[in-house]
């Protein structure tokens, strides 16, 4: 029986944000900053603030990790914990929904343990409020009863380090960014680095890859180790059935062909969004509304997980009109400009 895979099917592959196919990502992830691969300038700065913290005997100050999705923000707050040698307790914005939520996390904390809130962009601006005192004077007022009656009880907390991540620094208040001592920005991987990164979590999978078989995955990963590791992954099947249980070049240039994974990354959205601006509007510009409409999509998805790796690579622009494909696009899929582009 013959099963065809649609688009909508083979997406995740291409998300950089967590799906339920990543579950295993754990066994994957490095414990300490020497096997942490890449980030060299925020790993430099954040080894001496670890060290000066454990000479002082201190928490560490509190940590904004904050860049795209899938750069590891998650497994630095894990490496930052196992460095420091406390336990590390995990939510992230969405999931506090009320301030007794905060309150029996911060309460539950030992002292120097490390709160790590994901998308921390998301908390309620209520929960923000109480965090305030929390990070600053270790501190939190909680209401007990309503009306007249209402009355305010202080706790106070042990010393802890709270870390937040998010994909999204411009969305953060002003008050609670200001109250984090440490902001690190992670950038996007070289092929040389996920190649390294490859090659290590081939080791732990037990598969057989040799050095052009994980630059080829590298080089695909669209600067992302969480892609490089699902692309591992799916490779990995391919190579089992194909190609005697060995990841190769030409194994992974056929999987990834296969799951239509291009040489730069691309995969079937990326061109039918560059496609749907070359033929339908010209090039460009056209409105991010009305290019999702088009190719049937979610502007936030187009927004978020696309349109920032294609604008990377220089294979589209942002105007005041809308987005526009440039030359090197039109390079890159084959299509030859009539010379009526509005952006090259």
């Amino acid at each position: 029986m013959a099963i065809e895979f649609s688009n909508q099917e083979q997406q995740p592959l291409m998300t950089p944000v967590f799906t339920p196919e990543d579950a295993t990502e754990g066994s994957l992830r490095p414990r300490t900053l020497a096997d942490y691969t890449g980030q060299e300038r925020a790993k430099g700065n954040l080894a001496v603030y670890i060290e000066a913290a454990r000479q002082r005997s201190e928490p560490l100050d509190h940590v904004l990790l904050y860049g795209p999705p899938g750069l590891g923000k998650t497994t630095l707050a894990g490496v930052i914990a196992n460095e420091m040698g406390v336990n590390m307790r995990v939510t992230s914005g969405p999931a506090i929904e009320k301030t007794g939520d905060l309150a029996a996390l911060l309460t539950n904390l030992a002292p120097g343990d490390i709160l790590f809130v994901d998308e921390i962009h998301r908390l309620n601006r209520t929960v923000e409020e109480i965090l305030y005192p929390a990070m600053e004077d270790f501190s939190i007022d909680i209401i007990i009863g309503k009306g007249p009656s209402a009355n305010s009880i202080r706790l106070d907390l042990p010393r802890f380090t709270l870390i937040g991540a998010t994909t999204r620094a411009g969305q953060l208040s002003a008050p609670l960014r200001d109250r984090f001592g440490v902001s690190l920005r992670l950038e996007l991987y070289t092929p040389e680095e996920l190649q390294r990164i490859v090659t290590r979590s081939a080791a732990i999978l037990g598969v057989a890859i040799d050095p052009d078989g994980a630059r080829e995955i590298a080089a695909r990963s669209r600067g992302t180790p969480r892609l490089a590791n699902r692309m591992l992954r799916r490779v990995r099947d391919f190579a089992q059935l194909y190609h005697d249980g060995v990841i190769t070049r030409r194994a992974a240039d056929e999987a990834l062909s296969r799951l239509e994974v291009d040489q730069l990354g691309l995969d079937a959205i990326d061109r039918r969004m560059l496609l749907a601006i070359i033929r339908n509007y010209g090039g460009g510009p056209v409105g991010l509304e009305t290019l999702a409409a088009t190719i049937g999509e979610e502007a936030v998805t187009l927004e978020d997980v696309y349109e920032p790796y294609l604008m990377q690579i220089g294979f589209l622009t942002r105007t005041p009109r809308g987005r526009c494909v440039t030359r090197l696009a039109y390079d890159h899929l084959q299509i030859e400009c009539d010379g009526q582009m509005s952006i090259v």
